[in-house]
């Protein structure tokens, strides 16, 4: 099996978005964009189902806008980033948004996942659910990342994670808008050309145009992410892949909105059984 972990760059992904963390909290704001909105989120609502009362553990929270949709929902949520700067938005917006009772449900920490012994210190079998909302690509480490996370869940309890799909935004990755005669007829295509996906490797890229610094990606072809899933004791018994349905309108050519049978996200369940 082909590493998946980086550690040497773990400090480097935490220094980037530092820099980056004011701008991304800008751009996302409260209500984030279509592609969390019609994608991500609700692929997330669907395999967490969340219940008022659990204990969450929010990984890499960013600004904390899902943990502050599921405190509002009755959990109680441990929210955890590894840049301060992000933590700081995180807490502002829940002071200048949501009302006492409910932002009393949420403690957010300051806590990179490469740190296992900070993890573990949350508690044993602590939480009934994990989260963590597009950020597995961006982490240098996820091996013992999942172990950590193993532990801290109960037994039944369930980690759902939200992703790029790494099929189909695998480095180099290119989308294409072409016009094709078909049948007599001029037709507007678009789609994707891969010219390596198998092999695991970091690499820079925009996640927003216009961020500071570029973001460390690492891409993990499913065969290996999966398998440290299943190293860490992790089942998986859920998995959606998102796209556009036909409401929404494509803004440019090459959006992922004319891109109707490939999915950019991916969301999947893993659960602890023991």
């Amino acid at each position: 099996m082909p590493t998946s972990d980086w550690p040497e760059l773990a400090g480097e992904v935490q220094k980037r978005w530092n820099r980056n963390a004011a701008f991304w909290d800008d751009y996302m704001g409260e209500h984030s964009n279509d592609f969390h909105n019609l994608l991500v989120r609700p692929a997330m609502e669907r395999l967490l189902a969340v219940r008022p009362g659990d204990e969450v553990l929010d990984i890499a929270c960013g600004n904390g806008n899902f943990s502050r949709y599921l405190a509002g929902l009755g959990a109680r949520i441990t929210a955890i980033d590894g840049s301060a700067g992000m933590i700081g938005r995180a807490r502002q917006r829940t002071e200048e948004l949501l009302d006492g009772a409910t932002a009393s449900r949420i403690e957010y920490r300051v806590i990179d996942v490469t740190d296992t012994k900070a993890l573990a210190a949350l508690g044993t079998s602590a939480f009934d659910a994990a989260v963590s909302n597009m950020a597995i690509m961006d982490m240098a480490e996820v091996g013992s990342m999942f172990g950590a996370v193993h532990g801290l869940l109960k037994p039944g309890g369930v980690f759902v994670c939200s992703l790029t799909h790494p099929c189909f935004q695998a480095p180099y990755a290119v989308r294409y808008a072409e016009q094709v005669d078909q049948d007599g007829r001029m037709v507007q295509k678009a789609g994707m050309k891969i010219d390596r996906y198998l092999t695991p490797q970091p690499f820079e890229g925009l996640a927003i145009v216009g961020q500071p610094v570029p973001s460390l990606i690492f891409h993990r072809p499913l065969s290996v992410l999966l398998t440290r899933c299943f190293e860490a004791g992790f089942v998986l018994d859920g998995l959606e892949e998102g796209t556009f349905d036909e409401s929404v309108e494509a803004d440019r050519e090459l959006s992922w909105a004319n891109l109707k049978e490939i999915p950019p996200m991916m969301a999947m369940r893993l659960r602890r059984l023991d």
